[in-house]
Protein backbone atom coordinates (compact mmCIF):
# COMPACT_ATOMS: atom_id res chain seq x y z
CA UNK A 1 0.00 0.00 0.00
CA UNK A 2 1.76 3.18 -1.08
CA UNK A 3 2.20 5.72 2.29
CA UNK A 4 3.51 8.65 0.53
CA UNK A 5 0.90 10.39 1.95
CA UNK A 6 1.73 9.58 5.31
CA UNK A 7 4.13 11.49 7.64
CA UNK A 8 6.40 11.74 4.99
CA UNK A 9 9.33 14.24 4.70
CA UNK A 10 9.28 16.35 1.35
CA UNK A 11 12.62 15.90 -0.26
CA UNK A 12 11.60 18.55 -2.95
CA UNK A 13 12.06 15.80 -5.94
CA UNK A 14 9.60 15.55 -8.39
CA UNK A 15 7.31 12.19 -7.37
CA UNK A 16 9.44 11.73 -4.24
CA UNK A 17 6.92 10.07 -2.65
CA UNK A 18 6.48 7.27 -5.18
CA UNK A 19 10.28 7.21 -5.50
CA UNK A 20 10.58 6.54 -1.43
CA UNK A 21 7.52 3.91 -2.20
CA UNK A 22 9.24 1.85 -4.70
CA UNK A 23 12.25 1.98 -2.95
CA UNK A 24 10.54 0.65 0.25
CA UNK A 25 9.14 -2.03 -1.93
CA UNK A 26 12.03 -3.39 -3.07
CA UNK A 27 14.26 -3.07 0.17
CA UNK A 28 11.15 -5.26 1.93
CA UNK A 29 10.79 -7.79 -0.89
CA UNK A 30 11.81 -11.44 -0.65
CA UNK A 31 13.99 -10.82 -3.30
CA UNK A 32 15.86 -8.70 -1.20
CA UNK A 33 15.30 -10.57 2.11
CA UNK A 34 15.71 -13.65 1.24
CA UNK A 35 17.43 -14.50 -1.40
CA UNK A 36 20.15 -11.51 -1.03
CA UNK A 37 19.75 -10.09 -4.31
CA UNK A 38 20.29 -6.10 -4.79
CA UNK A 39 17.24 -3.84 -5.44
CA UNK A 40 18.38 -3.11 -8.63
CA UNK A 41 18.22 -6.91 -9.93
CA UNK A 42 14.96 -7.23 -8.30
CA UNK A 43 12.98 -4.20 -10.09
CA UNK A 44 14.49 -5.95 -13.65
CA UNK A 45 13.01 -9.40 -12.40
CA UNK A 46 9.53 -7.64 -11.87
CA UNK A 47 9.21 -6.95 -8.60
CA UNK A 48 7.13 -4.13 -7.26
CA UNK A 49 5.74 -4.09 -10.59
CA UNK A 50 3.30 -1.27 -10.14
CA UNK A 51 4.99 1.08 -7.84
CA UNK A 52 7.72 1.20 -11.00
CA UNK A 53 5.11 2.22 -13.40
CA UNK A 54 3.87 4.22 -11.24
CA UNK A 55 7.23 6.07 -10.56
CA UNK A 56 7.64 5.87 -14.20
CA UNK A 57 4.25 7.95 -15.24
CA UNK A 58 4.61 10.44 -12.55
CA UNK A 59 8.60 10.84 -14.07
CA UNK A 60 6.89 11.29 -17.60
CA UNK A 61 4.05 13.83 -16.55
CA UNK A 62 6.67 15.93 -15.06
CA UNK A 63 8.52 16.43 -18.83
CA UNK A 64 7.20 19.12 -20.95
CA UNK A 65 7.06 17.94 -24.47
CA UNK A 66 7.52 21.77 -25.59
CA UNK A 67 9.94 23.11 -22.99
CA UNK A 68 13.17 22.73 -24.33
CA UNK A 69 12.27 23.17 -28.12
CA UNK A 70 9.86 25.65 -28.11
CA UNK A 71 11.61 28.05 -29.24
CA UNK A 72 12.59 27.50 -33.33
CA UNK A 73 13.02 31.18 -34.00
CA UNK A 74 16.97 30.42 -33.10
CA UNK A 75 17.06 28.14 -36.05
Amino acid sequence: MPKYYEDKEEDGRACGGVREDLRQCLLESPCVLQENKSPKQCLREGHCRSLQMTFFACKRSTVSVRSPFSSASGL
